[in-house]
């Protein structure tokens, strides 16, 4: 089979696509053979070495993906060869074919095409326990969110206005924030042109924002953190720039803000029956037509390299799919 392969941590470029033996179902495990894989910025991160988690070498990024089972290793219940279904693998997505834990597969919702669902769980999962789990969001209440019309950020758009909150979107220039608006962003906030800390401040007549989604970093975090709200809540998501920030804990003290942290793939480990109602609970806005993944690009397998490369740059919107086989 087909696979993008890093057998080094190193640059992105390094990634081949070469022919790699096909996978073998062992004990808990299916075989998926993968229609359509979605990148995420961890993809950037996780083959130069610079994500929290290091697969042992060589392995093929691709951390979500949608496909059919072609085979079901010995102890998997309720999955047969030929079902459709959406993967949460972590790494492996990028190649013709997969083979994962099947704790970590559902079933492809009724209504979800394999690009949709290779696009869906994964920014879409982050920011409901992010803004549902973590921050407790209250409808009615304001939520920044930075990045916006990334994968994460439009998600976080999306889930925002679906738990009934007024979404103020962040973003570095105004094609970006033109996405963020059609996803249901009550407010623009152009934080490349703008000061980010004032204009918050404005949209919430002084108050400062109730929540802060944050996945960017960098020099942003502390200037949204100043335009939280009393007791509001920072989330800590990720940092696209590039750029960990060090924020003067002083911030947290003056306003009694909460400073919190969002990690999602541990979070389905540690409280599978919270992610289960959340997985539902997404469903029903997808039927509803309240959340909807953006797909801003399709690209073949070969042409994988270069749109990771267009990723780890800030250079992309919604979400790029990989279409690794025809549907």
């Amino acid at each position: 089979m087909k696979a993008l392969m890093c057998k080094a941590y190193g640059p992105i470029a390094d990634l081949r696509v070469e022919s790699v033996p096909d996978p073998v179902a062992g004990a808990g495990q299916v075989v998926v053979n993968v229609k359509a894989c979605a990148l995420n910025f961890p993809d950037a991160l996780i083959v130069q070495g610079l994500y929290q988690v290091k697969p042992p070498l060589p392995f093929s990024p691709g951390a979500e993906f949608a496909g059919t089972i072609t085979q079901v290793g010995e102890g998997v219940a309720g999955y047969a060869a030929g079902d459709a279904v959406i993967a949460f693998a972590g790494h492996g997505g990028l190649a013709e074919r997969c083979v994962v834990d099947a704790r970590r597969i559902m079933p492809l919702p009724k209504g979800m095409d394999f690009e949709q669902g290779a696009a869906f769980m994964l920014t879409y999962g982050t920011a409901i326990h992010a803004l549902k789990d973590v921050a407790q969001v209250q409808s009615g209440e304001s939520v920044a969110v930075l990045g916006a019309a990334g994968g994460v950020g439009l998600a976080a758009v999306d889930v925002a206005k679906a738990m009934g909150a007024r979404v103020i979107a962040a973003a570095s220039d105004d094609t970006k924030l033109g996405l963020a608006r059609e996803h249901g962003a009550d407010v623009l906030v152009n934080y490349a042109s703008e000061d980010l800390r004032k204009r918050l401040l404005e949209f919430t007549d002084g108050r400062g924002a109730d929540v802060v989604l944050d996945p960017v970093g960098g020099t942003y975090s502390e200037a949204a953190l100043r335009a939280t709200a009393w007791r509001g809540r920072f989330l800590v998501v990720g940092f696209a720039s590039g750029d960990i920030p060090r924020i003067p804990l002083n911030l947290a003290l003056l306003s009694e803000r909460q400073i919190l942290g969002v990690y999602w793939g541990e979070a389905i480990q540690r409280s599978p029956a919270q992610h289960a109602a959340n997985v539902g609970q997404l469903l029903d806005w997808f039927r509803a037509a309240r959340v909807r993944p953006a797909i801003t690009e399709r690209v073949a397998l070969d042409q994988a390299v270069q749109a990771i490369t267009k990723l780890s740059r800030r250079e992309a919107m919604g979400k790029i799919v990989v279409v690794v086989s025809a549907a």
